[in-house]
Parts: C-alpha cells; structure tokens; sequence
C-alpha cells in the first residue's frame, strides 16, 4: 500500500525526551493520533483520526487529514515549530 505523504511535515513533540517527530504521511499521522489517548475525548483529535482513515481508505483528501492532524496536534499542545536549518 503507498503511503499518503504530506508536504511539509508537521513537526510534533514525543511524550517522552523531549524528541520531535517530523510526521511525513497520512499513515504516521493516524500512528501518532492512536498513542495520544490522553486526547480521545477531544473533537479535534475525533475529526483528525476521521480524515486519517478516510485519506487512508481513499475516501478522502490529504490535505484534509494533513490539516486535522495539525489542529488535534496543536490544541493537544504536541505542537513543535520546525527544526531550525543551520
């Protein structure tokens, strides 16, 4: 199966050592969703794991998953800015 890639990544912080993640594809997105239990309650992290599945299943647009994926990361604090390139 090929992956759903997202362009740019979306940068988010690790639950432990501080790490970020670039998330490249639809498919590590849904990955990361499903380890953020600690959000399952949320509509954002509900629409995001929606849009995932359906870009997964060919039933929807990147893009849309790309952006909820961003918005359950970011109201879930899991946010990071992109690396700095030096």
């Amino acid at each position: 199966m090929p992956l759903h890639w997202f362009d740019p990544p979306i940068y988010v912080a690790a639950s432990k050592g501080g790490a970020r993640y670039a998330v490249m594809n639809v498919e590590r997105a849904a990955e990361f969703l499903l380890s953020w239990r600690d959000q399952s309650q949320s509509e954002s992290w509900r629409a995001a794991v929606q849009a995932c599945m359906a870009a997964i299943k060919g039933a929807g647009a990147i893009a849309d998953a790309r952006e909820a994926f961003e918005m359950a990361a970011r109201e879930g604090g899991r946010l990071t800015l992109e690396p700095d390139r030096a």
